[in-house]
């Protein structure tokens, strides 16, 4: 599997980018990265690669680099040498299956926005978020890519989340609960309602809890959570300041009451959150987009890195896509659902 890795996206690229994909490699015999971005601040860090991984290491050369104050569209207009515009563009040539950056979100959305090589039946892509829950993993998207969806962008969310659920948590009938303010079904606003309405019209039906509060997510009262980017994108952030707090207040208060047993409870608190932390997954895929595209936290290191290149090789060989397209295209309401957005 190839994948186009964005070696100068991240708040500390491009050291431990290239660590990450010297990782993969050496992880997966399978697994080829080239290295997109400065060539001369690349080969540095593959000096002591050993010969076996260093073959399966390419470098793609660009000039200009996407920076996290850019304006998104702006930037890729003035910087066509970026290793954002680059990754996507060896995407579109096929000459990668997948690609992974760590670097201005908006701008790597923007990039599959520019192309238009969606998926059939897909009209905008969506950002999907893995969540702990007590029920095992749920995945919620969009969260971010999309802030102003219609009714049939949040409905083709549900099918692709769905299909996201069956084959990657290995859940034979996800559920799909769309995210409101009531469990009622004539709460929320218009797009909640049309959205209801088109649920309970298609072949996800049985499928359809219905309507989800905030409080539901982590309870595991649904496999796929449906939401606007902008609704989405202050959940997730919500609940990593949430379990960042939990995590410190906890450790002080059983570090002022334990004593004896207190390295005990620093490696219980250690495993819980090597279990929930976000390098595990390595990044969320953008689903919709005509190929793999995996989008990672900005301070993302070597381990999140390695895993997002990995994840990604694994989405390619599952033929995620042509998984999500038969699904999709298993529903007629999406011809009318879809029609001149």
């Amino acid at each position: 599997m190839r994948v186009a890795l964005d070696a100068m996206g991240g708040d500390h690229a491009p050291g431990p980018i290239v660590a990450g994909a010297i990782a993969a490699v050496q992880a997966d015999a399978n697994v080829r990265v080239v290295l997109v971005g400065d060539q001369a601040q690349i080969e540095p860090h593959l000096a002591a690669v050993d010969a076996n991984a260093r073959q399966r290491l390419d470098i793609f050369h660009c000039s200009q680099v996407v920076t996290m104050e850019d304006s998104p569209v702006m930037a890729l207009r003035k910087k066509p040498d970026s290793s954002i515009v680059r990754s996507w563009q060896l995407l579109a040539e096929k000459k990668v299956e997948a690609i992974v950056s760590a670097g201005n979100t908006g701008a790597v959305v923007a990039g599959g926005m520019r192309l238009r090589r969606f998926l059939p039946h897909v009209d905008r892509p969506g950002i999907a978020a893995i969540l702990p829950t007590l029920q095992g993993p749920c995945v919620m998207l969009d969260v971010g890519a999309n802030v102003y969806p219609k009714p049939a962008h949040l409905f083709q969310y549900g099918v692709m989340g769905s299909t996201f659920a069956k084959h990657v948590f290995k859940k034979d009938n996800p559920r799909i609960g769309l995210m409101n303010i009531g469990s009622e079904e004539q709460k929320g606003h218009d797009l909640a309602k049309e959205t209801h309405l088109l649920f309970n019209g298609s072949h996800l039906r049985d499928r359809f809890v219905g309507n989800v509060e905030g409080r539901d997510i982590n309870r595991g009262a649904a496999d796929v959570i449906v939401c606007d980017g902008f609704v989405g994108n202050v959940i997730i952030k919500v609940c990593e300041g949430v379990f960042e707090f939990m995590m410190k207040m906890v450790g002080q208060e059983l570090g002022g009451t334990l004593k004896q047993e207190w390295p005990q409870a620093k490696q219980a608190l250690g495993n819980i959150v090597d279990r929930y932390d976000y390098s595990s997954h390595g990044g969320a895929p953008l689903l919709g987009v005509d190929g793999i595209c995996i989008i990672c936290h900005g301070a993302s290191g070597d381990v999140a890195i390695k895993n997002a290149l990995l994840v990604a090789a694994k989405y390619a060989s599952l033929q995620l896509n042509q998984l999500i397209v038969a699904e999709l295209e298993a529903d007629p309401i999406l011809s009318v659902a879809t029609s001149g957005v």
